[in-house]
């Protein structure tokens, strides 16, 4: 019998940790469905890929020669599965048209696809982009679509068709288990003084998701959070989730204002460098969804600040509805105060909720390859009991994640040219021996 060859799509090769969590978070799921199905390990293979398998070169050329490369790996797949990525978005990126690519050539060669815990767009009959989404979404080789966020306009997409769908938890929530206690963590609320961790973001998200919100405008909110904090007696610890952009608005905020060094992390770039500094917290303040997410999996208490519908829709698919702070309330007080509320109140889970994307995971996979199985779906103390752990970033893998910052850094700043409104164009060079070092501390000179 031949191994099952699972192709997963995810946002692994962004410098957003975040997205470097889900795909390990992704990973360990499927490999517990199997075990639950039955399947043993050396008889299913996942190869892990980006999402944009279809590449923009091909998306602008649509030259067949540069389709050979996805064809080749869609086509010796059993099934591809599409893990926690934004796969439908089309208000300011493309991702839409590599995600129809990917589904025309799955039904070019009959093979199945589950789509989980995606990030979905609203749906707008009226939008071009939206209506050949849907279409392509109809094809038969499409057997799941689970969201995370938008269930309702999951549901308008897979109108007329039979395709099962769910609102499903983020994989992320399962991030304690897949990569358990850090070696960071401190007994929270043991120091003098309670840390919250403060996720700052690039400095044009805002204006690309319609919001009047500026460099300036976001670096005199964390000013005034600072200036809150301290009044209240709160230690703060300043850092990103690993994209270059992110790191150069901090970079530039602390430079302005002074802060000090040690209340900073300039470079994050591997899931346990940021998992660090999550769990050394008591709670966080985070633009970053996926800041929040992780929190939430080590019951950190956090609040989102609202930059995009998807931070609401986590909040409340949690509980924590209130925990989501929209642009009208960036003000340092409301931020302050609304963490402090969390802290009162603490992290509970429902796992009932947080189990949903295993479990149609595990109902996806069985349809597929196990459907006269009567195996039940894992309970989930069955699940911890089973799901691999992360094996851990390697030197090799911490130093391609360099290369690829830094490739994408000088693309960033060749294409924006001399309109870069950031302090330095220099900066992404500073960032990378920041970056490098860290790779010293962590894995020594020479090693790997």
């Amino acid at each position: 019998m031949s191994k099952i060859r699972v192709l997963l799509l995810t946002n692994r090769d962004s410098d957003n940790v975040g997205d470097q969590i889900i795909e390990a978070t992704v990973i360990s799921l499927i490999e517990a469905a199997f075990a639950n199905l039955g399947v043993p390990r050396e008889d299913f293979e996942i190869t892990s890929r980006a999402a944009g398998i279809i590449s923009r070169a091909y998306m602008r050329s649509k030259d067949p020669s540069l389709l050979e490369g996805a064809r080749k790996e869609i086509s010796a797949a059993d099934v591809v599965v599409f893990g926690g990525a934004p796969l439908f978005n089309y208000t300011y990126q493309n991702f839409y048209r590599r995600t129809i690519t990917t589904v025309e050539l799955a039904h070019e060669y009959n093979v199945p696809v589950l789509f989980s815990s995606i990030g979905v767009e609203p749906f707008n009959p009226s939008n071009p982009k939206s209506v050949a989404l849907k279409k392509a979404l109809a094809l038969p080789v499409v057997r799941q679509i689970t969201t995370r966020d938008d269930y309702e306009s999951l549901a308008k997409y897979v109108e007329g068709t039979d395709t099962p769908i769910a609102h499903v938890s983020d994989p992320a929530v399962f991030s304690d288990l897949v990569f358990g206690r850090s070696t960071a963590a401190k007994p929270r609320g043991a120091a003098k003084h309670k840390r919250i961790g403060l996720v700052v973001t690039r400095a044009e998200i805002f204006k690309d998701n319609g919001i009047e919100f500026t460099h300036d405008d976001q670096q005199e909110f964390w000013r005034d959070t600072i200036a809150e904090l301290t009044k209240r007696g709160y230690d703060y610890k300043l850092f990103t989730t690993g994209h270059f952009t992110d790191e150069e608005f901090l970079e530039s905020f602390i430079k302005e204002h002074g802060i000090p060094a040690k209340k900073a992390r300039l470079v994050v770039n591997s899931p346990e460098e940021l998992i660090d500094e999550l769990v050394a917290c008591d709670g966080i303040i985070a633009y970053r969804l996926h800041a929040s997410i992780t929190s939430f999996a080590y019951e950190i208490p956090s609040v989102g600040l609202s930059w995009n519908f998807k931070v609401p829709y986590f909040y409340e698919s949690v509980g924590y509805g209130e925990r989501a702070l929209d642009h009208t309330q960036w003000t340092g007080v409301e931020a302050v105060d609304a963490i402090e509320k969390a802290l009162r109140a603490g992290v509970h889970k429902d796992e009932a909720f947080l189990m949903s994307v295993y479990e149609t995971l595990v109902s996806g996979l069985k349809g597929i390859f196990a459907p006269m199985s009567e195996r039940e779906v894992y309970t989930a103390a069955e699940l911890r009991a089973h799901i691999p752990p992360y094996p851990g970033t390697t030197p090799a893998m911490y130093r391609e994640k360099l290369g690829n910052k830094s490739r994408r850094a000088n693309e960033y700043h060749k294409r924006k040219g001399t309109q870069v409104e950031l302090p330095s164009t220099a900066l992404p060079h500073r960032i990378l021996r920041r970056a490098k070092r860290e790779w010293n501390q962590r894995f020594g000179r020479g090693r790997g």
